[in-house]
């Protein structure tokens, strides 16, 4: 009769720890969308009143930029033996799924060609709208690319938020033993205050070096972010008040 009981709650605990985990990657995807769909917004505006003389080559300045931080300072990884190559398959990939499945490509060029003079139908009316925007849909394909690369850079730098986290939650535990032993004074609003900030400085990372509109070495990002994500992991275990 007792496991009678307690197998519902199972289940609950269960559809709890799945719906959880759902919801988190959904949230994930959708600042990702968000990050990317800001990116290509202020390429096009930068195209209009920042960078008007570079135009469509600012965009493949950012890719080519990008791909020579790998080659030059990415050399090794955790996560593969080759992040430059890793980091074009990703972009190759995506451009791939997002251009060439969806025949999206095979439309552009097929708007690209100019009509004939005596070429009438959809076509030339559908030129004469695309015509205007056509380097701004080539450049938002572009910069998608180097969201692509971004991404890839940001998954191979997540051992040193690990690394980091690591480090810091042992300095952590360390110091949660000498407050203990020593008779120090608790604090609950620190610790709820740490424990709530790490994840969104992981986030933050994330949102605010996918959507730069310009060219910036990822250790800018990175470092400073995972310090951040390391002292709020060192705050949360040095803070916990609980017996382990």
């Amino acid at each position: 009769m007792t496991e009678a009981v307690a197998d519902p709650r199972r289940r609950e605990i269960r559809q709890g720890l799945v719906s959880t985990t759902l919801t988190s990657l959904a949230q994930g995807v959708q600042w990702l969308l968000l990050a990317l769909l800001f990116s290509i917004l202020t390429e096009w505006v930068g195209m209009v009143f920042c960078w008007p003389e570079e135009g469509l080559q600012h965009s493949r300045s950012m890719l080519e930029a990008e791909i020579g931080y790998l080659d030059s300072d990415f050399r090794r990884s955790l996560v593969t033996s080759s992040p430059a190559e890793f980091a074009k398959a990703v972009a190759d990939k995506t451009y791939y799924v997002l251009f060439e499945i969806t025949r999206t490509v095979d439309f552009i060029d097929w708007l690209s060609v100019p009509p004939g003079p005596d070429e009438s139908g959809l076509r030339p009316r559908l030129y004469s709208i695309y015509e205007p925007f056509a380097e701004f849909v080539i450049a938002g394909m572009q910069v998608t690319q180097v969201f692509s690369v971004r991404l890839a850079i940001l998954t191979l730098a997540m051992p040193v938020f690990a690394l980091f986290s690591l480090v810091a939650l042992v300095d952590g535990f360390v110091k949660r033993d000498l407050r203990r032993w020593g008779g120090g004074r608790e604090s609950s609003f620190v610790y709820h205050w740490a424990k709530r900030s790490a994840m969104p400085l992981l986030v933050l990372s994330w949102v605010i070096y996918l959507a730069l509109p310009f060219s910036l070495h990822p250790t800018f990002i990175v470092l400073p972010f995972a310090v951040l994500f390391g002292l709020s992991v060192s705050v949360t275990a040095s803070t916990f008040k609980k017996y382990l």
